[in-house]
């Protein structure tokens, strides 16, 4: 299908035998969807580092994919990043999701190790005196919660491409209109790298808001109308949930947009629904020869 989009996964460490079980069966349900590479996120303190390398490593031992294991500024010294990347890259590991990263919890206020990175640029600067990865960092359509403006925010993004970032990968947002105009304006700044939007498929309406209540998402009024009455009725949840992520990529689509990264929370049947709707499908065999479904 000549406009089958590209897509990506993000994945988070899981703190139980039985979060762990969901991940992987979720894990081996979206791999023969081919993604782009599937990303494991960083806990805000530095407290999943060991999990995400070994969730990493294992990604790759078990299933060939490409990985990109999340690094932040926060809770290391650069030596211990820089060593960190090190190992990363001599393990095989190409790509890598650099975050500034949020203060742990009950910290109100971030505030940059003593000995480590300051923000976001600065990762991306060190990471590229490491190796040579592909380096995805955060860009926030409706502006970043801290940032004192838009124009700042979106300066911030440039400075980090300019520092070596190789795709920016979207907040997640529900203003297709939103997004497609900060698009835009990333290119009259001279933004050529791909802005690929975060795509969130609602699984509970409450978890949203919360999510929303924390990174500074827009949740519109016309979303809390379809979400109505279904917080006891999961089958209609998940089918308007799928219904709107669909109607969004197709409008994105139509404005010239074919890459998506998806944040499955660790669950594959919403996200694997979607990207079979959208023509992202698994390759099979017929009659001995092997062809895209």
């Amino acid at each position: 299908m000549s406009d089958q989009p590209r897509v990506s996964f993000e994945f988070f460490p899981p703190s139980t035998p039985k979060m762990e079980e969901t991940l992987w069966n979720s894990i081996q349900r979206l791999a023969p969807l081919n993604p782009r590479f599937v990303s494991v996120t960083y806990g805000a303190d530095g407290s999943t580092r060991d999990r995400t390398h070994r969730i990493v490593h294992r990604i790759i031992e078990e299933t060939g994919l490409r990985a990109a294991p999340h690094l932040t500024c926060v809770g290391a010294s650069k030596t211990e990043v820089q060593e960190l990347a090190q190992k990363y890259w001599d393990e095989g590991i190409r790509d890598i999701v650099a975050l500034r990263g949020d203060p742990p919890e009950g910290v109100g206020t971030y505030v940059p190790h003593a000995d480590g990175y300051e923000f976001g640029v600065d990762l991306v600067a060190g990471l590229r005196e490491v190796a040579d990865f592909e380096i995805s960092v955060a860009a926030y359509p409706e502006s970043h919660p801290e940032a004192p403006n838009p124009a700042f925010d979106l300066l911030n993004l440039q400075r980090k491409i300019d520092a070596g970032a190789t795709r920016a990968i979207t907040q997640f947002f529900f203003d297709t209109d939103r997004f497609l105009r900060f698009r835009d304006n990333c290119a009259d700044l001279g933004i050529t790298e791909s802005i690929v939007p975060g795509i969130l498929p609602i699984n509970k309406f409450p978890q949203l808001l919360r999510f929303a209540n924390m990174c500074g998402a827009k949740v519109p009024q016309w979303l809390h109308e379809r979400f109505e009455g279904l917080d006891d009725d999961e089958e209609t949840r998940r089918m308007i949930s799928a219904n709107i992520t669909i109607e969004m990529v197709h409008k994105m689509q139509a404005e010239g947009i074919n890459e998506f990264h998806f944040y499955t929370l660790n669950r594959a049947e919403l996200t694997y629904a979607i990207c079979h709707a959208l023509g992202v499908r698994p390759k099979e065999k017929t009659n001995g020869v092997v062809a895209n479904g």
